[in-house]
């Protein structure tokens, strides 16, 4: 069974309107983000909280379970068809993703995070240049240098208004974006092979799992937080909420995707992104400025046209290429008669 044909966690949403499905869809999206993003950001408050890399294993704990239960009774998989060593890659990545941009968070404040950490374009546009020689359009370039501003801008007002601010945190993020964006590209490899979906999230986060286990444990911050958690009875249940609470969000994200195609995913992700940001304006009072505004103005604006500009690329060349196919099926046509 693959990825295709696997049951889905979402099916009595089929019986809807469609209209209806799109409304729900985004409605759980922005939730369930929405819920996972507060205790985020609530969690760092915590006096004693200085455990940003347990947020990550958190997040990696609650994938690995509710993957595994998914695919053993939902979509009844069973096997493996990737080899064990493609995983160590894509291990890798996702440690350094998950870790490196929740160790960031004892550095700079939540927003920051969450714009840093919206831009996989500038990497990927990057390694495609150095790697494959390509050649950009103009407007993905303007995109790009729109986002390069809002970061700037960004950053300089969390260096001003920030007392915990440290650029060590904006380096973090950053790598953890290069790990995101390679990503992608290590699972598509697998995907290809005939792996489903399920299959490489479950592995890629069980040996990430592991390796996390092993390093929290050995740095302390393991039983640090689990000390900090039996003291405080609050935490303990933000915790227990958040490390599943993320695997939901992502599903719901993905039958989006699947239901109604990369342009309302994007418009959705944007959105959520843009509330994320109010949001923890408003729960969480913090120095305010202009720069903010205009830096997530600027980021999310060049990320929703960069999108929206490459879902359209796309289309016209498959429009295109059916075209040509068509125009070469009534020449052979007309050859023949």
């Amino acid at each position: 069974m693959t990825a295709r044909d696997s049951p889905s966690t979402l099916g009595w949403l089929d019986g809807l309107p469609t209209t209806v499905q799109f409304s729900v869809l985004s409605c759980g999206v922005f939730l369930f983000f929405g819920i996972h993003n507060f205790l985020q950001e609530a969690m760092m408050r915590f006096d004693g909280f200085e455990f940003g890399v347990m947020l990550g294993f958190m997040e990696v704990f609650g994938v690995a379970v509710c993957s595994f239960l998914e695919r053993e009774y939902i979509a009844k998989e069973r096997g493996r068809v990737a080899p064990l060593s493609a995983y160590p890659l894509l291990t890798g990545c996702l440690l350094a993703s998950s870790a490196l941009s929740n160790i960031a968070l004892n550095y700079i404040n939540f927003p920051t995070k969450v714009v840093f950490r919206s831009c996989k374009l500038i990497p990927t546009m990057l390694v495609a240049s150095i790697l494959h020689n390509r050649v950009f359009s103009v407007v993905e370039y303007l995109c790009a240098a729109a986002i390069c501003a809002g970061l700037i801008f960004f950053a300089a007002a969390d260096w001003q208004l920030t007392p915990s601010f440290h650029p060590i945190g904006l380096v973090f993020v950053t790598l953890s974006v290069c790990a995101d964006a390679v990503l992608p590209n290590a699972q598509e490899r697998l995907f290809r092979l005939g792996s489903s979906r399920l299959e490489v999230t479950l592995f890629t986060n069980i040996f990430t799992l592991i390796v996390m286990t092993c390093s929290t444990m050995l740095s302390g911050d393991f039983m640090g937080l689990f000390r900090l958690a039996q003291q405080n009875h609050v935490l303990a249940m933000y915790m227990a909420i958040y490390t599943f609470i993320a695997y939901i969000a992502i599903s719901i994200h993905m039958t989006i995707v699947k239901k109604f195609g990369g342009v309302a995913a994007v418009l959705v992700a944007t959105g959520r992104k843009g509330m994320t940001l109010v949001l923890s304006f408003l729960f969480f009072p913090k120095a305010f400025s202009w720069f903010y505004v205009l830096g997530a103005s600027l980021v999310l604006g060049g990320l929703l046209f960069s999108s929206l500009h490459r879902i359209k690329s796309k289309s016209k060349d498959q429009q295109d290429s059916s075209s040509r196919t068509k125009s070469n099926g009534e020449d052979a046509m007309q050859s023949k008669v």
